[in-house]
């Protein structure tokens, strides 16, 4: 996600451009307001399961006749076997019912999470919002204006949400509040948030209480999900300033798998009392390369395995119920050599879903502005990350939208199993929301 500037010439920071939903039961309420962590469009019978039709009965055979000679009376016929009822119709869920109300290009709406400035949404934000019914929102940049200024601007974004643009389902509002040089909103009514590195030194007991408090300042402006916080674990301190993305500007909360789970996981379970989301990031890892895929592209981890003991922050996450894990950009050479992560089937839905257990939201890094994708379309970029198991992509230049918007809504409208991919994951959107 949004690497903090760069302390020396070396690592140049990705400038975000600058930036400018049905009911059932769903108010009319902006904002979803989430208290622990966020939609697939379900099948066309608007999610009902049809009932079964009545078993046909066969006739009995007839008995036949003794014959005259005899006087043994007649066999008395079995009567017919009674006809099974047919099951109750299940009734559909909330998300279900919501998913059903939805129209695809609205479907299509809830897989994206777009940026807006943390300082005020600009046109191509406020039309990612409205035209291309985007679902979910994150504030970006760094403002340092404060609660008051930023719950304005959180407002106008809330603002949008309507029938016509995301069906009345509200948006998701995130930013990056890590701490240290990741933190986008600072100023009166904001603490000052120190880095990983030092968060990790006052032992997870006060850094969950902590959390906490940063957590409801995000809540109290209207923010729902934080992307924070960071569990990729960084092999040791001597390599720490060489791993460009993490170590570089101290986002690790330690140097083990044990540590980085214990720590990480506070600060995340903190996030989650405050009622805020926590997304635990950079599946499966970035504690392991040099460069940073935000700006360079080729990154490869040459050694995290499938079953790799890094993993073992994130699966803790999974198994303490976070609903959010954000992929990273790099090639794994030792897990899918020829995909980035998030265009791995391998690391979306064998290692995150099957291995795992998880059925939250797989989020994206930036698809729309890292120097790691600069091989690919806006239009392939989206459809290489649906059509792996992706569930919603995060895209710091609101411009890429249309063109990805489009793209999806266009397989998905030709391709059936595509389709399914979108159904799929807008209902996992809409059950996030609806469970918060």
């Amino acid at each position: 996600m949004e690497t903090p500037p760069p302390t020396n010439s070396r690592f140049t920071m990705r400038k975000f451009p600058s930036i400018a939903s049905l009911s059932v039961s769903i108010a009319t309420a902006g904002v979803l307001l989430v208290t622990a962590s966020g939609c697939s469009s379900g099948p066309s019978n608007s999610g009902q399961a049809s009932a079964e039709g009545t078993p046909s009965v066969s006739p009995s055979s007839p008995t036949p006749t003794s014959p005259p000679a005899t006087t043994t009376p007649s066999a008395v016929p079995s009567p017919p076997p009674s006809a099974a009822p047919a099951p109750a119709p299940s009734t559909p869920s909330p998300a279900e019912q919501q998913l059903a109300a939805l129209s695809l290009e609205q479907r299509v709406g809830q897989l994206f999470m777009v940026a807006a400035k943390a300082s005020g949404a600009e046109p191509g934000t406020m039309e990612a919002l409205t035209k291309y019914h985007a679902g979910n929102v994150y504030l970006s940049g760094r403002s340092k204006a404060g609660t008051a200024p930023t719950t304005a601007v959180v407002s106008s974004l809330t603002g949008t949400v309507s029938a016509a643009t995301t069906g009345g389902v509200p948006l998701f509002v995130a930013t990056d509040q890590e701490g240290g040089y990741v933190q986008v909103l600072s100023g009166p009514g904001f603490s000052t948030i120190p880095t990983a590195v030092v968060q990790a030194s006052s032992g997870a007991a006060k850094l969950r209480t902590d959390a906490a408090t940063w957590g409801k300042e995000l809540r109290s402006v209207g923010v729902n999900v934080n992307l924070a916080p960071v569990l990729d674990t960084v092999t040791s301190p001597e390599f720490s300033p060489s791993n460009a993305p993490i170590g570089h500007f101290q986002r690790e909360y330690g140097y083990d798998p044990a540590s980085v789970s214990l720590l990480g996981n506070a600060f995340a379970d903190g996030m989650k009392d405050a009622g805020v989301a926590p997304v635990v990031k950079h599946f499966p890892g970035l504690g392991r390369v040099v460069p940073n895929t935000d700006v360079s592209s080729d990154v490869r981890d040459t050694a995290t395995t499938r079953n790799d003991p890094a993993l073992e922050p994130f699966h803790a996450a999974i198994k303490s119920g976070t609903q959010w894990v954000m992929v990273s950009n790099a090639y794994y050479d030792k897990i899918d050599a020829a995909n980035i992560a998030p265009f791995s089937p391998t690391v979306m839905e064998t290692m995150l879903r099957a291995d795992a257990g998880f059925t939250g939201i797989v989020l994206s890094d930036d698809l729309c502005s890292a120097a790691q994708l600069e091989a690919w379309s806006d239009a392939e970029r989206a459809l290489n990350f649906f059509g792996a198991g992706g569930t919603m992509l995060v895209c710091a230049d609101p411009t890429s939208i249309p063109a990805m918007h489009r793209a999806v809504v266009q397989k998905a409208t030709s391709d059936p199993a595509f389709r399914a991919k979108v159904d799929a994951a807008a209902l996992t959107v809409l059950r996030v929301k609806a469970a918060h």
